[in-house]
């Protein structure tokens, strides 16, 4: 009895089993769906994550870095509104250019998007903290770090570059790891060779008598090393310039910085900007500026483009220097 309780039961699974048998082979002839495993689904939310981040930061960084690449006096100018010394403005507009481009390089290419990140978000904190410790300077200056996009110094400054650090370290925390120095080392030469490349380009196309790189306007040193400025020269005794200054002041300026210097009496340089409404800063540097253009008497103006002279305005009769300064860009 003993035997038979151990081994009945055996014995009719035994007996069973070409049934069973058949079960298991539908069982597995039928296709079941994969099983998601909660570790897969997260790698691969992760992954999404990190690719998503890094293509847009590639995207703005990119555009960024060639806009910095390709008008490099025109970033000059802007880095000497965020109060870098004008001596180092080119040089700090073309290593960041360099950074920029090459950092989004980076971030496109799966093997080098941890390096890519890593760099952008050094970028970031950098850029944060400068503008941190100059924030009571700079507070409300416009900062268009990026093309199409307007930007001031403020607290939504600071939230939007802290979202971009976030990104930064999502695309970089969940990539792999990086490798290939050679390559990336070769990545970083060809930006740098184009980039020095288009500055001597831009360098050739200036022409024109060069102005001084600095002046002093209002009191404080003013560069004419970058942008665009007109410079107007008058006597404040004289009522053509009188009149002249009235006009210019009804005219619709675009992006141009204006500079009056007055060539006698400049006790009376601010009255005469007030009763003709022309807005400009006040510069008595005129001997320092005679030296580099020639003229005998106001009126008379010189247009100044990156630190060269473009053109001198002598005639401020009829529709001048209305016509001269709307073929030039300078009024709308």
């Amino acid at each position: 009895m003993l035997a038979f309780a151990i081994t009945g039961p055996a014995c009719r699974g035994a007996a069973s089993s070409p049934d069973e048998a058949r079960i298991r082979s539908m069982d597995d002839s039928i296709a079941h769906p994969p099983v998601h495993t909660p570790v897969l689904e997260a790698a691969a939310w992760k992954t999404v994550l990190s690719v998503s981040a890094g293509v847009v930061l590639a995207a703005l960084f990119l555009a960024s870095g060639i806009w910095k690449i390709t008008d490099p006096l025109g970033w000059a100018e802007r880095v000497v509104q965020l109060r870098m010394p004008a001596l180092l403005a080119v040089p700090a507009a073309m290593v960041l250019g360099i950074a920029e481009t090459f950092a989004g390089l980076m971030l496109l290419v799966p093997r080098f998007r941890r390096w890519g990140a890593w760099l952008i978000g050094a970028l970031l904190t950098l850029f944060m903290i400068y503008v941190g410790v100059h924030y009571g300077e700079l507070r409300g200056e416009e900062c268009s770090c990026f093309p199409w996009v307007k930007r001031a110094v403020g607290p939504a400054f600071f939230l939007g570059d802290a979202l971009m650090l976030a990104a930064a370290v999502a695309a970089g925390w969940w990539a792999r790891p990086s490798q290939g120095k050679r390559s990336a080392i070769i990545i970083l030469a060809a930006v740098s060779v184009f980039a020095l490349t288009t500055y001597g380009m831009v360098q050739v196309r200036q022409s024109g008598v060069r102005a001084p790189d600095q002046i002093t306007v209002d009191g404080q040193p003013y560069s004419l090393r970058f942008g665009r400025h007109f410079l107007y020269f008058f006597d404040p005794e004289c009522s053509h310039c009188y009149q002249a200054a009235k006009e210019m002041a009804g005219l619709r300026w675009k992006d141009v910085k204006r500079v009056a210097i007055p060539t006698a009496q400049p006790q009376f340089a601010k009255p005469f900007l007030e009763n003709t409404g022309f807005q400009a800063g006040v510069s008595n540097d005129v001997e320092i500026l005679r030296k580099h253009f020639s003229f005998t008497a106001g009126p008379f103006g010189v247009v100044i483009d990156n630190g060269r002279q473009r053109e001198a305005i002598r005639n401020f009769d009829d529709d001048e220097p209305e016509k001269s300064l709307r073929r030039l860009g300078l009024v709308e």
